[in-house]
């Protein structure tokens, strides 16, 4: 794809914004000074704690070539080394420059949503795309009222295809995105109980808020969803409300047009034999578990909707791995030996936990090691919280994980409902944890690390990461040159 992303007049014109001075051509879009490239347009955003506006010299300095600021912030920054394109509100003026980008493209595009898998299934169909041409996708899970504008606005003119992430956590807030977006598909991974605080009417609620997204499908467009679901009933419903007439399932059943037929779990990959409509085909997916298994269904499902060879794109999935926070494995140096760690420190809900827990489960230990699961607290449950978290101790003993180890108040459900034999540690903090669990792995142990993004696991990841870093491997100087 090419490296100018937009010109400087396309660029001014999406937004209908006033430069200040003519710029240079546009080669990518930032909100955050820290990460800006020689080239990028900085948007000075008004986030929950900070205001971009303070940040635009900061931008400058790092290579940005011009800056979008609010009109009414205009006169407080000074001279600028950069031209400036003003307009009314940044934010704004970020999702009118994405509807100028979808409007401009002619990629086959895709959105994806579900209460859990979103990700995973938007990096697969991403990475199986890309295979077969030019394809656009975010490199994380920028997936809500900057992160989706932010991905179109990045979309080159060029793209073949295009793979969106649409999330929520309140009624209403896929409509807009969608809007944005316009899928050719859309992929609902799965309904589950995550978010109940803000859904008392439980999963109905969630289904129906997720449903949104068939508002925002093109004309002639498809629908992908699990046709394990509880909810697929009451899905395709409101897909056919909406106006589409190509609604597909994936799943194990018999009338699924994405079916699952054989299934061979190992510790790090999956091998896999499924139909896809009238096509059988067999493969590999190279990271563990059956929640990838089963949306990896729904990605061969959406590139034979797209455009794509099915085939091919089944065999693309054997280089897959697993990202960071959601199944990345890093091998620990302790003692004399090794350990493994799973990172799904990204997000947890009980469905997610119960996926992490059978991964960890089929994970290879060594010697003496011990299959160790460290968890934090699941958020947003609403009044089924505890009930939620203790009722985490069963998969766990059916699992037969050697210890568990706790932190975060909701916790203490699941600490008093496990077995003595499995208790490690509890403790109201993850920072308080840590220093135990530092001192109690041993080689051969696998320990995986998850827990919702306010339970702050992820910086346990880290140091488990940076005190046992292994050594470098030296290389052979006989086989050192150029390459």
């Amino acid at each position: 794809m090419t490296d100018k992303l937009w010109t400087f007049d396309d660029f001014v014109a999406g937004m209908k914004g006033r430069p200040t001075a003519v710029g240079p051509a546009v080669s990518g879009i930032s909100i955050d000074s820290r990460t800006v490239q020689a080239g990028d347009a900085f948007f000075a955003i008004r986030g929950d704690r900070f205001d971009g506006h303070r940040f635009v010299g900061a931008a400058a300095g790092h290579g940005a070539t011009v800056a979008v600021v609010a009109a009414d912030q205009l006169a407080g920054l000074g001279r600028m080394t950069i031209p400036l394109v003003v307009v009314q509100d940044v934010l704004e003026g970020l999702q009118d420059l994405a509807r100028a980008s979808r409007a401009r493209s002619t990629a086959r595009i895709a959105a994806v949503t579900g209460s859990v898998g979103k990700t995973s299934t938007k990096e697969m169909l991403g990475h199986v795309l890309a295979a077969q041409g030019p394809t656009h996708f975010s490199p994380a899970s920028f997936n809500n009222h900057w992160g989706v504008p932010l991905t179109l606005s990045r979309m080159p003119a060029d793209a073949r295809f295009a793979v969106f992430e649409i999330g929520m956590n309140h009624a209403g807030e896929i409509t807009p995105l969608v809007a944005q977006v316009r899928p050719h598909v859309a992929i609902i991974t799965n309904i589950e109980a995550v978010h109940l605080e803000f859904f008392p009417d439980g999963v109905d609620g969630i289904a129906r808020a997720k449903a949104e997204i068939f508002s925002g499908v093109e004309p002639g467009g498809a629908a992908i969803l699990n046709g394990d679901s509880p909810q697929f009933e009451r899905l395709a419903l409101l897909a056919m409300d909406a106006g589409i007439d190509n609604v597909l399932s994936f799943g194990t059943g018999r009338d699924a047009d994405a079916r699952l037929e054989a299934l061979d779990m190992q510790a790090d990959h999956s091998r896999v034999s499924a139909r896809i409509l009238d096509q059988l085909v067999e493969f590999t997916i190279g990271a563990p578990g059956r929640h990838l298994v089963q949306n990896s269904l729904a990605v061969l499902l959406a590139v034979s909707k797209l455009g794509g060879d099915v085939a091919e794109a089944a065999a693309a999935l054997g280089g897959l791995s697993a990202p960071k926070g959601r199944g990345a494995r890093h091998r620990l140096a302790i003692g004399q030996g090794d350990a493994t760690l799973i990172d799904e420190s990204y997000n947890a809900s009980p469905t997610s936990m119960r996926a992490a827990i059978t991964v960890l489960a089929q994970a290879r230990t060594a010697g003496a090691g011990r299959r160790i699961a460290v968890l934090g607290d699941m958020l947003e449950l609403g009044d089924d919280t505890l009930k939620l978290h203790a009722e985490l101790a069963e998969p766990l003993v059916a699992a037969g994980i050697d210890r568990a180890y706790l932190a975060g108040p909701s916790m203490r459900a699941l600490w008093e409902a496990l077995p003595d034999a499995m208790r490690g540690h509890y403790a109201e903090t993850a920072n308080e944890l840590e220093a135990i669990l530092l001192d109690e792995l041993g080689a051969g142990d696998v320990v995986m690390v998850k827990g919702s993004n306010g339970s702050r696991m992820a910086p346990i990841v880290e140091t488990l990461k940076t005190r046992f870093t292994p050594a470098p491997v030296e290389s052979d100087p006989a086989t050192e040159g150029p390459v």
